[in-house]
């Protein structure tokens, strides 16, 4: 192939084979189309193009090509190096010629994935052919690239033939004959013909054959691929290095590689993803042994980095009403050295702010991974509570031990059996209790990002049974968390996001029930521009009021992208609070709206927002301000 003023992309013969490579990874192959004969004069002038030379911008690039469809004439601009030099830097002449002369290779690129192989390319610097000039004596300007393309007529397929193809495949769509002949198409054709036969246990399938023709006078692109598939494998060993403090056999029941089974891709992603979960290791890269074993058996080898052992982190968040939270953990990934993880953390709630005093928490957690199944973790946590809220104050302790499963990448959920004790006082007065629970949880994740969601949705829900041990009221209770992304525009400039929460207490009544299992609203988890907690159930003959036994939470923010790192968001929350275990039209309610900015730091936004009550007596009248990383849901 070559390339010039008025050069044919590919001779006028009969045929002009297009040359297929085999590459080291066992996935597939790739289209390897003919470079240009000035391929080395392009590589020296672009490790020239760092030199010294008197700066010269190009004051114009233009595609000439007629005939052309708008998405040809995209794609083509989308391609050149000249157009993204000229937009992103003070680029030099000696810069624009070699960026000219790479584009030789890009522009056929783009023609041959659109079905042209019968066309010209010509890159003009100035009037002269970008392939003739020489790198070391680059103009000392530039003032016009032009590009003049003469695609001639889309080729079509004659022979579109892949095979043999495993039981059930079939080759993608437009890979026919009288269809639209694309390089993309045949690549898809390569590549989901090897990636059929791995996926039903042929690890080593490759291309043995290859014959594509271009037929310039029927504009026909002839294809025939011969598919060797191999044998079929099971897993082999998995062979470990790199480890130094995580032991090898804890690696081996961590990525839980089915060995004897029969092989098939997923099962390496599966396992990868099993030992990153851990947070053991800095870095895990599984691949394929070069070649099988007599037994038709493949080992697998895991190269894995160990992540520095210990990690502290921070957290915090101000209210104007709730006050100041700060929290902080301490945390060791690799306690046993089985990648076991020990956490503990604490939290101080309600610093200086309009609550009755201050809430404390204490937690601790150890997790070892890989216990029963690859998927499942042992989970024990103990935890010291005391809180001093405006409407209660409580101090509990509680010790949970359970197993937490994944069961897809999306889907987790968690079961165990523990001990909770508690002593309250509320305006019922002061009681204890002492619980045999069982705490139950679900979580789905589909959003593109757990920070700074776009798109997708998050569905989560808990169900924690209790027992009374000391005579008093057993029953369930239940809470659920639903949260919907949608984007608009280029890029999701613009983010619709809702929330719906909801919880109910079965069994005990208001004067029975742990304080802490019964529901409020207000502030800045449930209702912005409200008190915190500052609704509940009016009790008539003590004059105060109760948290209920059910609620409903209602958000929704507009979030608009001003700036690459700024945001602008609009929001509206509303609460309801039941006496009964499901609210109803009689359940008191409550809303607030308001405004926030968010500054995105690259790992969770920054957010203040600032909110009002819209519904009571004081409606409009207040300001309420909320500060913390991260979006509000």
């Amino acid at each position: 192939m070559t390339a010039g003023q008025g050069r044919s992309l590919l001779p006028a013969h009969a045929e002009c084979p297009i040359v297929l490579s085999s590459p080291s990874r066992p996935s597939g192959v790739s289209l390897r189309l003919p470079r240009p004969i000035f391929r080395n004069i392009t590589r020296v002038a672009l490790a020239l193009a760092a030199l010294a030379a008197p700066a010269a911008l190009a004051q114009d690039v233009r595609i000439d090509i007629p005939r052309s469809d708008k998405q040809l004439r995209e794609k083509l601009e989308g391609a050149l190096l000249t157009k993204e030099l000229i937009r992103t830097d003070d680029p030099t002449a000696q810069d624009i010629v070699a960026a000219a002369q790479a584009d030789y290779q890009r522009v056929l690129t783009v023609l041959y994935d659109e079905g042209y192989f019968g066309g010209t390319v010509s890159i003009l610097v100035d009037g002269r052919e970008a392939a003739e000039l020489s790198p070391f004596t680059a103009p000392a300007r530039v003032d016009e690239v032009l590009y003049r393309i003469r695609q001639n007529r889309r080729f079509a397929f004659g022979r579109a033939q892949i095979g043999p193809l495993a039981p059930g495949t079939t080759p993608p769509e437009g890979f026919t004959p009288g269809d639209g002949a694309r390089t993309a198409i045949v690549q898809s054709a390569i590549d989901g013909a090897i990636a059929d036969w791995r996926e039903v246990g042929h690890a080593k399938a490759r291309i043995a054959r290859s014959d594509i023709a271009a037929r310039h006078p029927a504009n026909r692109l002839d294809v025939a691929i011969g598919v060797d598939p191999g044998p079929r494998l099971r897993f082999g060993q998995l062979r470990i290095s790199g480890n130094e403090d995580v032991r090898t056999e804890r690696i081996r029941a961590i990525a839980g590689l089915p060995t004897g089974e029969v092989f098939h891709p997923e099962e390496i992603d599966r396992s990868t993803r099993r030992l990153r979960r851990t947070e053991a290791f800095s870095a895990v890269a599984l691949r394929e042994a070069d070649s099988a074993r007599p037994d038709d058996t493949l080992d697998i080898e895991a190269t894995v980095s160990e992540a520095p052992p210990r990690r502290i982190g921070f957290g915090a968040e101000l209210s104007s009403v709730e006050g100041a939270t700060l929290s902080a953990y301490w945390l060791h990934r690799n306690l046993l050295g089985g990648a076991e993880r020990f956490r503990i953390e604490g939290e101080v709630a309600g610093i200086d702010g309009g609550a009755e005093g201050i809430d404390y928490r204490l937690r601790t957690e150890f997790r070892r991974p890989a216990t029963l199944s690859p998927d499942s973790d042992l989970l024990i946590h103990f935890e010291l509570e005391s809180l001093d809220e405006p409407q209660f104050g409580s101090d509990t302790a509680e010790f949970v031990v359970g197993l937490d499963r994944i069961l897809t990448d999306r889907l987790e959920v968690f079961g165990g059996a523990g001990l909770r004790y508690a002593e309250s006082e509320t305006l019922f007065g002061t009681r204890s209790y002492t619980h045999l629970i069982l705490p139950l949880r679900a979580e789905y994740d589909r959003r593109d990002s757990e920070l700074n969601p776009a798109s997708g949705y998050y569905l989560s829900g808990t169900a924690m049974p209790f027992a009374a041990l000391d005579g008093g009221a057993s029953g369930l209770r239940l809470t659920a968390d639903a949260r919907a992304y949608r984007g608009f525009g280029p890029n999701d400039r613009v983010v619709l996001a809702g929330r719906l929460q909801l919880g109910t207490l079965v069994g005990p009544d208001l004067r029975e029930a742990v304080p802490d299992d019964l529901f409020f609203s207000g502030g800045g988890g449930t209702v912005r521009g409200q008190d915190y907690q500052s609704l509940g159930i009016f009790v008539p003959s003590l004059r105060d009021i109760s948290g209920g036994r059910s609620f409903v939470g209602l958000s929704a923010e507009l979030r608009t992208r001003v700036s690459e790192n700024f945001s602008v968001v609009g929001f509206y929350d509303r609460g309801y609070i039941g006496r009964d275990a499901f609210p109803d039209a009689d359940s008191p309610s409550h809303a607030g709206a308001g405004l926030g900015v968010r500054y995105d730091t690259g790992l969770g936004p920054i957010r203040l927002d600032v909110a009002t009550p819209v519904t009571g007596g004081d409606a409009g009248q207040d300001l309420f301000f909320y500060i913390g990383i991260g979006q509000a849901f």
